[in-house]
């Protein structure tokens, strides 16, 4: 008996199926796996489903769990399954039989064995009068599912298949947990959450928009632009002091070099192209085989290593518009991209001096609680078997040497080399993929690299591809979502507000502004005729880490009022302590 969370989710899918169709008895049925925190299932329905068919399929799915129905197991031809499934105007199980059939018969070495021509058998739970075709597993009985521990959360449009081709069906997405503390705990935080909607924020705060006129591209207005700038210099002066020179390669290449690099062959559906002159180019997906071209221009010497090249590199990726959700999945972002080439024996200490960066920066920026996760090789790869395997048992003689808190992720490295993918805990407990380090032997092969050795014989460099950030338009998302758009004041895109009372301040106010400026504090100045009270409230709406009141007593003494956003009323200080706070 299997009784994990997957199963139970799982199983929650099938009886979300048996609740639509009794709700809707000609509903077509599609796929319904679990995933994280819940399940989804898709359907072919007679008609759109709003929000408030929700709570009653929810109703539904809590009397089909009380009454204690059983999931049996049944096995049957697959010839008989399909003929089935046709006859009941099941097309999309029909195609799922016919696929999964195929693949058997071709996985057995005689054919079609001693079945009798019927292929082989494909399995089938049964809920109630409710069957479906699965490998399962699932809980024996449906009291093993708590009623009070699961909700239906969303419906959106999905391709069958995740194809445009295809037909666009109905998914229910459903969260489930063991318990309903669990479910509470995971509600409150989703209700946090939009409060801190990064898309949100970036029009209330006026950072950025996204535009019909370029789907999936951000717009960065001026304060964004204020945003990045900080975040920017930042990241430039500490790979500075980690011996970083950086470089910036074109945005459109050859064909041919995304042949060489293997991107034609594991990415083509990913990119966008073009043609310039007759010939066929690809807008970069990433930064990797441009950064090669100027490695290639001259010949190295072992002297030169470890060589750190780092790109901020504005990359193009073709995703779906279904998928795309603000700054976290964009068409267009910069990638905080960096190359380390170097020799073997230099391997372990340059992957050490990534990791470090990486805690440094992300202690820096708020973040001190992630995981990592070691990545292994894909089902589609380049490179031998013998480049991978020694690939990978350096990573993990990396990590736990630096005893990192890591896991193992089978399969899901990069299609030339296994991963360390860093996951940061923002302050209400998500969880978000950042920072990447990539040990690489193939493409230093593929693009014919060397180096001169010691002994001046010519070697092959191994590369290292990593990101600290990741994507710089990802990380300004989690950044304003983790600090729920109050960022830290060196950030911040107005670090202080000067807030006269009445017009007759407005000059002191402006003698104000012209000193803070030159002690680089960046400065706003309210001269609206708002009372005294709105323009604290617009500077809270604003964020704003430090606003200063200025009336008749602060123009006389000198002294100013302090307000901060985080700690509210300062008391009075000089302005030479006030900046120093702000610097601070």
């Amino acid at each position: 008996m299997n009784n994990s969370i997957e199963t139970k989710r799982h199983s929650y899918s099938h009886v979300l199926a048996a609740a639509v169709l009794e709700m809707f008895p000609e509903a077509l049925l599609a796929i319904g796996p679990s995933i994280e925190n819940g399940f989804y299932y898709d359907f072919d329905l007679p008609r759109t489903l709003i929000p408030e068919d929700l709570p009653l399929l929810e109703e539904k799915m809590k009397k089909i769990i009380k009454k204690g129905f059983s999931f049996e197991k049944t096995e049957v031809p697959a010839a008989d399954a399909l003929k089935t499934a046709k006859a009941q105007g099941q097309i999309y199980k029909a195609e799922l039989i016919e696929e999964l059939d195929s693949r058997l018969r071709g996985n057995d070495e005689g054919g079609l064995g001693n079945d009798g021509g019927k292929g082989k058998n494909v399995s089938f739970y049964r809920l109630n009068g409710f069957v479906d075709l699965c490998a399962g597993p699932h809980v024996e009985n449906t009291k093993e599912l708590n009623p009070d521990a699961f909700k239906l959360m969303s419906i959106a449009g999905a391709y069958w298949r995740g194809t445009e081709k295809n037909k666009m069906l109905q998914r229910i997405y459903g969260v489930a947990f063991e318990t309903k503390k669990e479910l509470t705990d995971y509600l409150t935080q989703q209700e946090e959450a939009k409060k801190r909607d990064h898309r949100k924020l970036g029009q209330e705060l006026d950072l950025f928009s996204f535009n019909d006129a370029g789907p999936g591209f951000p717009f960065w207005h001026p304060k964004g632009m204020v945003l990045r700038n900080q975040l920017i210099e930042y990241w430039r002066a500490e790979h500075k002091k980690a011996g970083y020179e950086e470089i910036s390669t074109p945005i459109i290449l050859r064909e041919e070099l995304w042949h060489q690099s293997g991107h034609w062959d594991n990415y083509k559906s990913n990119m966008y192209f073009t043609k310039i002159d007759g010939q066929n180019y690809a807008i970069k997906p990433m930064n990797c085989p441009g950064g090669i071209q100027i490695y290639k221009t001259k010949l190295h010497s072992y002297r030169e290593f470890p060589m750190r090249i780092a790109e901020l590199g504005l990359v193009h990726r073709h995703e779906l518009s279904g998928v795309l959700h603000g700054l976290f999945r964009a068409r267009a972002f910069t990638q905080d991209d960096a190359h380390i080439y170097c020799t073997e024996e230099q391997i372990k200490s340059e992957l050490t001096g990534v990791i470090k960066l990486v805690e440094k920066m992300y202690k820096d920026l708020g973040f001190t609680d992630y995981h990592v996760e070691l990545s292994t090789r894909p089902t589609k790869s380049i490179g031998t078997d013998e480049m991978w395997k020694h690939a990978e048992d350096t990573m993990e003689v990396v990590a736990k040497d630096l005893k990192l808190n890591y896991q193992l992720n089978p399969g899901d490295g990069a299609f030339y080399g296994p991963k360390f993918d860093f996951h940061i805990k923002d302050s209400i407990g998500r969880n978000w993929q950042c920072a990447t380090i990539q040990l690489d032997f193939s493409m230093p092969e593929r693009f014919d690299l060397t180096y001169v050795d010691e002994d001046g014989s010519r070697k092959r460099p191994v590369m290292i591809h990593r990101t600290v950030l990741g994507s710089l338009e990802r990380f300004i998302g989690v950044l304003l979502e983790n600090y729920a758009g109050a960022l830290p004041a060196w950030l911040s895109p107005v670090q202080v507000a000067l807030l006269p009372v009445a017009d007759r301040h407005v000059k002191h106010c402006e003698t104000l502004r012209t000193e803070l400026e030159a002690a680089g504090v960046r400065v706003s100045l309210d001269d609206s005729k708002e009372s005294v009270g709105k323009k604290i409230r617009n500077a809270e709406m604003e964020k704003v880490p430090f606003m200063l009141v200025i009336g008749d007593k602060e123009a006389d003494s000198g002294k100013l009022s302090v307000r901060s956003f985080k700690d509210g009323d300062l008391g009075l200080m000089t302005l030479d302590a006030l900046i120093k706070q702000v610097i601070k």
